[in-house]
C-alpha cells in the first residue's frame, strides 16, 4: 500500500520524520555523553550505557490507540525502511532518517503456536518467537540493523569517513555483524573475534563468507570480550557488541513484535528468554516498559530469564531475595550446548538489576531467573523440533525454563507464553548429531534418551543387483530392484 492510500486521519504520523532527543545515560554515575560519538561506556566512570528518549513524552501526548493504529497501518507499506525493525522508528532511534536505515530483511519474525500434542505436555499454551528467521538466522540482525544504522547515518552526514567494526562473538553476532558490514562495503569493514573451537562449523562459516577478517583467541567468549573491549577504548573502532546501547535499541523491537502480535494485550502473557551476555533480556526489559510508559499497552508480561547450570551467573545473583543484599560475581563457565549463553561475565548486567527493579516498581514482579540443565536444554530442543519447530539450543533452553516454572508454580494455569528460539537450529545441527550418535563428551553431562535418537535407515535388498551413481540399473534388473527395495520399505514402515 501507498501513503496516501492510507486514512486521513493519521497519513501526516505514518511516515516518521527524523527528531533529536536521543541521549546515553550512564547506570553508574548519571552522566550524559554526547550521543553523536562512538561511545560504549562512560567516559567519566566506565559503566555501561543504556539509550534514553527524552522525546518521549511527545509521543505520550497522542493516546496509545493511535499508536497502536499507527504502527498496524505502517505494516501494510512498501517501504523497505519501515518493514523490518525501524517499523517502530519513532521508539527506536528516531534521529536516524528513513534514508539511512540499512534493511536486510530482519523483524517481523514469525510467532509460532505449540501444537495441541506439546501444549498438553508442558500443560500451558505457549508460542516460540522464531527469531531464526532473520537474514543471519538469528535475534542478533535486530540489534545489527540499528547499531549499523547508526553507523551509516555518520557516514552520510560526514562526521565519520571509513569505519572499522568489531566484536567479540560465540557465533551469533560475528554472523550478524559480518553481514551488514558488508552491506556497507568500502564504507565499513568488519572484524570479529571468536573462541577457538568454542563455535560450531556453520556459525563460523558465516563471518567468513560475509569476507569478515576472523581472528581466532584461545579460551571462552569472555576472554575475547575483553580483548575487544581493550581495543575499543585504545583505538578508533565500532564496537558491534550488546555493549553497544544501539544493539539494544533495535532489539527492544522484539517486545513490539510480541505486543503488535497478541493485539497490544499482553496481560497473562509469560516471556522467556535465554540469558548469555544479558543484551537480548535487557532489551526485551527496555522495551515492554516503553511500550508501557507511551501507553501501548496496558499491563506488563512477566518475564522470565533463563541459564544453563554451565553458565548461571544471573540465576545466582537473583537466588538472594533481597536487593540490598545481592552482590553480582561473574562464573568460570563450563561447555554447553546453548553456546550463545555460555557467558560467565555478562557485559549488560547492570542494565539488568536496573530495569529489573524498574519492572517491579511497575508491575510487582522483578525479572524472575531459571536454571535448567543440560540435559533438559537438548531434550528440549530435539522435542520441540518434533513438533513442528525449528528451535535451536537457546529455544530448547527456553522450553526448559518454562517446564521448570511451570512445575515451580510461577506460571499459573491462566497464563500463556511466548519463548525465544535466538537462533535456526540448522546452526546447531553438530550437537542433534553427536545426541543421536550419542557421542557427547562427558563434561557436557548428557545422555541421550532412546526415543528422541533417529538414524536414517539403509534400505538395499540382498541378492539384488542394486544402482549405484554412474551405473545405472534397466530392464529385468531395475524392475527386480524396484520391486525388492519397495518390499522391504512397506515392512519397515508397517504397511500392509
Amino acid at each position: 500500500m501507498r501513503p496516501e492510500d492510507l486514512p486521513e486521519d493519521v497519513r501526516p504520523l505514518i511516515l516518521p520524520r527524523p527528531r533529536p532527543g536521543l541521549i546515553y545515560h550512564c547506570l553508574g554515575c548519571g552522566a550524559r555523553p554526547d550521543i553523536d560519538r562512538l561511545t560504549y561506556t562512560c567516559p567519566r566512570c566506565g559503566a555501561v550505557l543504556l539509550i534514553e528518549d527524552q522525546g518521549l513524552d511527545e509521543l505520550k501526548k497522542i493516546p496509545g490507540k493511535t499508536w497502536r493504529r499507527i504502527f498496524d497501518l505502517r505494516r501494510t507499506l512498501n517501504l523497505p525502511a519501515l518493514k523490518g525493525v525501524f517499523l517502530f522508528h519513532e521508539l527506536v532511534a528516531p534521529l536516524i532518517p528513513l534514508e539511512d536505515v540499512v534493511y536486510l530483511g530482519e523483524g517481523q519474525t514469525p510467532l509460532v503456536a505449540a501444537n495441541k500434542a506439546l501444549e498438553a505436555k508442558v500443560g500451558r499454551p505457549f508460542w516460540f518467537k522464531n527469531d531464526g528467521q532473520n537474514p543471519s538466522a538469528s535475534f542478533k540482525d535486530r540489534g545489527m540493523a540499528s547499531a549499523v544504522s547508526f553507523l551509516n547515518h555518520l557516514l552520510n552526514s560526514g562526521r565519520m569517513d571509513k569505519i572499522l567494526a568489531l566484536c567479540a562473538s560465540t557465533g551469533d553476532t560475528s554472523a550478524a555483524a559480518a553481514l551488514y558490514g558488508s552491506y556497507l562495503k568500502g564504507s565499513l569493514s568488519t572484524a570479529v573475534l571468536l573462541p577457538q573451537g568454542k563455535v560450531t562449523p556453520q556459525q563460523l562459516s558465516q563471518p567468513l563468507g560475509a569476507g569478515a577478517t576472523v581472528l581466532e583467541i584461545p579460551g571462552v567468549f569472555d576472554d575475547c570480550m575483553k580483548v575487544v573491549e581493550r581495543l575499543a577504548d585504545t583505538y578508533p573502532v565500532a564496537l558491534l557488541n550488546s555493549k553497544n546501547a544501539w544493539r539494544v535499541l533495535g532489539q527492544q523491537t522484539y517486545s513490539y513484535e510480541i505486543a503488535q502480535a497478541f493485539d497490544w494485550d499482553v496481560s497473562g502473557l509469560a516471556v522467556f528468554v535465554p540469558i548469555g551476555n544479558a543484551g537480548n533480556v535487557t532489551a526485551v526489559m527496555s522495551g515492554f516498559l516503553k511500550l508501557l510508559e507511551v501507553g501501548l499497552i496496558r499491563t506488563l508480561p512477566r518475564i522470565f530469564g533463563v541459564q544453563s547450570e554451565h553458565a548461571d551467573p544471573v540465576f545466582r545473583y537473583y537466588l538472594e531475595p533481597e536487593a540490598a543484599k545481592r552482590r553480582f560475581a561473574p562464573v568460570v563457565v563450563r561447555d554447553s550446548v546453548a553456546q550463545a549463553a555460555m557467558i560467565g561475565n555478562p557485559v549488560s548486567m547492570p542494565r539488568v538489576i536496573s530495569l529489573s527493579e524498574r519492572l517491579r516498581e511497575a508491575s510487582g514482579h522483578e525479572l524472575t531467573v531459571i536454571r535448567v540443565s543440560e540435559q533438559e536444554i537438548i531434550d528440549s530442543m530435539l522435542t520441540a523440533n518434533r513438533h513442528g519447530h525449528v528451535v535451536c539450543t537457546q529455544g530448547g533452553e527456553s522450553l526448559a525454563g518454562l517446564e521448570t516454572a511451570v512445575e515451580e508454580g510461577l506460571v499459573g494455569p491462566d497464563m500463556g507464553a511466548v519463548l525465544d528460539s535466538t537462533a535456526h537450529m540448522l546452526k546447531f545441527i553438530d550437537f542433534q548429531n553427536m545426541y543421536y550418535e550419542n557421542s557427547f563428551p562427558a563434561r557436557f553431562e548428557i545422555e541421550p534418551k532412546p526415543e528422541l535418537i533417529n538414524a536414517p535407515i539403509l534400505i538395499k535388498p540382498p541378492n539384488t543387483p542394486c544402482p549405484a551413481p554412474g551405473n545405472p540399473l534397466s530392464g529385468a534388473d531395475l524392475e527386480a530392484f524396484v520391486a525388492a527395495a519397495a518390499k522391504l520399505a512397506a515392512e519397515k514402515l508397517g504397511l500392509e
